[in-house]
């Protein structure tokens, strides 16, 4: 695969009920796309067909039924099921979940098979997915099942990018979950893939603290003090370039975060609220630290718009451009790590 190449992007279909299928018209409608990426939407021809009538969109669908089908160059629909669905839009359905799943499985399938070079998914309901087959929180727990390396949510864009020490744990777990081997292998992944995926050569991490003004010397608890403290110093011995922990509520307010190339919040909320606050509609949901490329726009199924014409396709197309990106950097990385000395001999 030479990164001039056409990408081919599958894209999981998500919860048909939602908004899912309304952004991926609206994203591959401007045929200019089709220039450097091809689509693959793992669905079906009479369910693609049912959302281009509804939407009155003008996209032309390539349908195949084996992967080996695809068409550079035009947006593709892979079959993953052919009977007929009944969409509701805006109705949560456990019917509808396991469709959700069917095209989640059929696209991480050929994702793990080289057929497509890397994956965008739309947004799911999490508790619509849930079966005897299916026990994932979201798409992140089970892709890192199904993909090797060490998983982590890391929302993204141009100028900020926020990664997670913990994501989908309950409030009253987070502390049990945060140790120094948690604490060194997020960092890591997120140090790596700035190198790797972003091509930063000397990454600046910023870490905000675990309690409010980060434990104020262990009058609001001491876990900043005995864990993430003498953890970051460890790190940071090591030659990265890592800081904090910082106390989170003022380090988005005073612009902080501007100074560095990532930011590690401890868990979810701590971390999402300012980003989705700060770039909502724009950002994008990035799994790092896994062997394949997986982006998911930063906002979920939208119920309450869903069917009306009224979703905003530009944090899944931002999702497709930092798909390709990433993609296109990791070729750069590798060719450029492979043999370093033969290449600077040149």
């Amino acid at each position: 695969m030479m990164k001039s190449e056409n990408i081919v992007v599958g894209i999981s279909i998500g919860d048909l009920n939602g908004i899912g299928g309304e952004i991926v018209l609206k994203t591959f409608e401007d045929a200019r796309i089709l220039d450097f990426c091809t689509p693959v939407i793992f669905a079906s021809a009479k369910t693609m067909s049912f959302f281009k009538t509804h939407f009155k969109s003008s996209i032309n669908f390539h349908n195949i039924n084996n992967i080996d089908q695809i068409a550079i160059g035009k947006v593709n629909v892979f079959n993953c099921w052919n009977n007929p669905v009944k969409i509701e839009f805006g109705k949560e359905d456990l019917k509808i979940g396991t469709y959700a799943i069917k095209s989640l499985e059929a696209a991480t399938k050929a994702l793990k098979n080289n057929d497509i070079h890397v994956l965008v998914t739309a947004p799911i309901n999490k508790h619509n997915i849930q079966s005897e087959d299916f026990k994932f929180p979201g798409h992140t727990d089970y892709l890192a099942q199904e993909l090797e390396g060490e998983s982590l949510m890391f929302m993204v864009t141009e100028s900020l990018r926020v990664g997670l020490l913990t994501d989908h744990v309950p409030v009253k777990d987070i502390v049990e979950h945060i140790s120094e081997d948690l604490i060194v292998k997020k960092i890591n992944t997120v140090y790596d893939s700035l190198k790797r995926d972003f091509k930063i050569v000397k990454p600046k991490i910023a870490v905000l603290g675990i309690n409010p003004h980060t434990g104020d010397n262990g009058v609001i608890g001491s876990e900043d003090d005995d864990v993430l403290r003498p953890t970051l110093k460890k790190i940071k011995e090591e030659g990265k370039l890592v800081y904090g922990p910082y106390a989170a509520d003022s380090f988005f307010g005073s612009n902080n975060y501007k100074n560095f190339d990532a930011i590690i919040a401890t868990y979810h909320d701590q971390g999402l609220i300012p980003f989705k606050t700060l770039s909502f509609g724009q950002g994008v949901n990035f799994t790092a630290g896994l062997n394949k490329v997986r982006t998911s726009p930063d906002h979920g199924t939208a119920y309450e718009i869903a069917g009306k014409g009224e979703a905003d396709p530009s944090s899944f197309k931002e999702a497709v451009f930092t798909a390709i990106q990433i993609f296109k950097n990791r070729f750069d990385y590798e060719e450029l790590t492979s043999n370093p000395l033969k290449k600077a001999v040149k």
